[in-house]
C-alpha cells in the first residue's frame, strides 16, 4: 500500500465505499487492538484489592506494596509521550507483536515472583506494553473508520477505556477469594499469548511509516516531566497517611515535574514538526475543550474506583468479593452503553449526550457527599450504576470529538496526548481524593472521633472535591461540538 493512498484513507472512506476484502481486514485489525487493549487495561487496577493479602504474603508495609500501583501508572506516564514517535515510525503489525510480546513477559514476570521488587518490575514492564496498545488503537481507528461511523466504534473503544479499568477490582477481588494472588497473573498470561499468537498470524500492516527525528532533550523532559507529575501526586495520600516519617515530601517530585513540563512544552513548540508530541493539537479549541472534560471525567473515574471500595470495606465492612460484586453492575452498564452512546453520537452530536452525562456524573458525587455508616448498600449501587451511565455517556463523545477534531497528520500526537492526560488526571484524582480523606480523618481521629466515623467524613469530602470539580464539566459540555467531516477544512482554531 503506498503512502499516497494510506493518507487518502479517511476522505475515501468517507465519499466511496471500501472495498469488502478491506473492509474486511480493518474490522479484523481493530477488533484484535481491542480485544488486546481490553487485556492490558484491567492490569491498570486489578491490583486495587490485592494490597493487603500482598502485604501478608510477601511481609511488605502498605507504602511499599503500593508501589505496584504506582509503579504501573508511573511507567504509563512516561511512556505514553513517547508513542507518538513509534507510530510514526513502526508499522502496525510490528508494533502491536512488540507492546503484546512486552507485556506478556511482563506478567511472566510478575507471576513467577517471589518477592516485591522482582513483582515490581514485572509490573513496570506490563505497563511499558500498555503504554503502547492505547495510542495504537485510537490512531488506527481514526485513519481507518470514516468520520460518519467513528461513533459507533468509539462506544467499543470506551469499553476497554472505562470498563477494564472498572472491573479490574471486581476481577481481582474474586481471584484473591478463591486462588493465590498470583493467578491474577496466571491467568492473563495465556490470553495474552494468544493475543500475541493471533496478531502474528492474523495482524496486518495498515499504517505508512515515515523517517521523523526522535529529540532524546524531548524525552529527557518529557520523563523527568509526566513521571515527577505522577509520582508527586501519586505520593500526596501516602505522605499524608505517613504523618510526618515519609522519606521525601511529595512537593519535590512535584515541583520538578512541573518546571520540567514547562520546558518540554516549549521546547515541542520551538520545534514543531520535529517535536516529540505535537502541542498544536491544543490550537484546535474542540480538541482542547475535549481533553479537559476527560480529564475531569478520568479524575472523577479514579477517584471513586479508589474511594468506593475503601468506603465499602472500612465504613460498611463488605469483603473484597461483595465489593467486587457491588462495583460489577454499574461496571458491566458501562460497556453495554457504549456500542449504543457511539451510534447517538453519530445521530445526534455531542451536546444532547455531554450535557445530561455530565449532569448525572456530578449529581451523583454530590449525593456521595452524604453516606455514612448507616446508608444502605442499594443507595451505594444505584448510585454506582448511575455514574457509570453518565460517565459512559460522556466517554465516547469525548474520545470521537477529541481526535476527530485533529487533521490526519496529528492522529498520533493527538491520541497519545490524550492518552497521557488520562494517565495524570488519573493519578491526580487518585492523589487529591485520598491526600483529604486521610488528612481529614486523621485530624478527626486525633481530635476523639471514632475511625470508622472518621474515615466516612474523609471519604465525604474527597467526593465532594470531586462534586466540586464535576462543575466544570457541565459548562465545557456546551461548548464541545460535533467536528466537521475534514478538519482539514475546519481551519486551526475552529470547534
Amino acid at each position: 500500500m503506498t503512502s499516497e493512498t494510506m493518507t487518502d484513507i479517511p476522505s475515501t472512506a468517507a465519499t466511496a465505499p471500501v472495498e469488502p476484502s478491506t473492509a474486511a481486514r480493518n474490522r479484523l485489525v481493530i477488533a484484535l487492538l481491542l480485544v488486546s487493549t481490553f487485556v492490558v487495561f484491567l492490569n491498570e487496577t486489578i491490583m486495587s484489592v490485592a494490597i493487603q493479602p500482598l502485604m501478608t504474603d510477601l511481609g511488605v508495609t502498605a507504602s511499599a506494596a503500593q508501589w505496584l500501583t504506582t509503579a504501573f501508572l508511573l511507567t504509563m506516564a512516561v511512556v505514553i509521550p513517547i508513542t507518538g514517535f513509534l507510530l510514526q515510525r513502526i508499522n502496525t503489525r510490528p508494533i502491536y507483536m512488540l507492546a503484546m510480546a512486552i507485556f506478556s513477559v511482563g506478567t511472566l514476570i510478575c507471576a513467577v515472583s517471589p518477592g516485591l521488587e522482582l513483582l515490581v518490575f514485572g509490573r513496570v514492564i506490563q505497563a511499558v506494553g500498555t503504554a503502547i496498545m492505547m495510542p495504537l488503537l485510537m490512531t488506527t481507528v481514526m485513519t481507518l473508520v470514516p468520520p460518519e461511523s467513528r461513533g459507533k466504534t468509539m462506544g467499543n473503544i470506551s469499553i476497554v477505556m472505562s470498563v477494564a479499568p472498572a472491573i479490574g477490582p471486581t476481577i481481582g477481588g474474586f481471584i484473591l477469594t478463591h486462588f493465590d494472588w498470583r493467578f491474577m497473573f496466571i491467568l492473563v498470561l495465556p490470553i495474552a499469548l494468544g493475543a500475541l499468537a493471533l496478531g502474528a498470524w492474523r495482524m496486518k500492516n495498515v499504517s505508512t511509516p515515515r523517517s521523523t527525528p526522535l529529540d532524546l532533550i524531548s524525552v529527557v523532559l518529557s520523563v523527568l516531566a509526566f513521571g515527577g507529575i505522577v509520582y508527586g501526586l501519586s505520593s500526596f495520600g501516602e505522605a499524608a497517611s505517613a504523618a510526618g516519617e515519609h522519606g521525601m515530601s511529595p512537593w519535590i517530585p512535584l515541583g520538578i515535574g512541573l518546571v520540567t513540563m514547562v520546558l518540554f512544552v516549549w521546547r515541542q513548540l520551538t520545534l514543531q514538526d520535529k517535536a516529540l508530541l505535537d502541542l498544536r493539537t491544543f490550537a484546535i479549541t474542540n480538541y482542547t475543550l475535549s481533553v479537559v472534560m476527560m480529564a475531569i471525567a478520568m479524575m472523577a473515574l479514579f477517584g471513586v474506583i479508589i474511594l468506593l471500595p475503601l468506603f465499602l470495606q472500612n465504613v460498611i465492612k463488605l469483603d473484597p468479593l461483595q465489593i467486587g460484586m457491588m462495583l460489577l453492575p454499574g461496571s458491566l452498564m458501562m460497556g453495554l452503553l457504549g456500542p449504543v452512546v457511539g451510534r447517538l453520537y453519530d445521530k445526534w452530536g455531542t451536546t444532547r449526550l455531554l450535557v445530561p452525562g455530565s449532569i448525572i456524573v456530578s449529581a451523583v458525587l454530590w449525593g456521595l457527599t452524604l453516606v455514612d455508616q448507616n446508608t444502605s448498600i442499594w443507595v451505594i449501587l444505584a448510585g454506582h450504576i448511575a455514574l457509570c451511565i453518565g460517565l459512559a455517556i460522556m466517554f465516547t463523545p469525548l474520545f470521537t470529538a477529541s481526535l476527530s477534531s485533529l487533521p490526519m497528520q496529528l492522529y498520533s500526537h493527538g491520541s497519545a496526548i490524550l492518552g497521557s492526560v488520562q494517565q495524570v488526571a488519573g493519578a491526580a484524582g487518585v492523589a487529591l481524593f485520598i491526600a483529604l480523606m486521610t488528612i481529614q480523618s486523621t485530624a478527626l481521629t486525633a481530635a476523639g472521633t471514632e475511625p470508622v466515623t472518621a474515615l466516612a467524613s474523609g471519604i465525604r469530602l474527597g467526593f465532594m472535591t470531586g462534586a466540586i470539580i464535576s462543575l466544570f464539566a457541565i459548562v465545557a459540555a456546551f461548548f464541545v461540538k460535533k467536528p466537521p467531516a475534514n478538519p482539514e477544512m475546519a481551519g486551526m482554531g475552529g470547534h
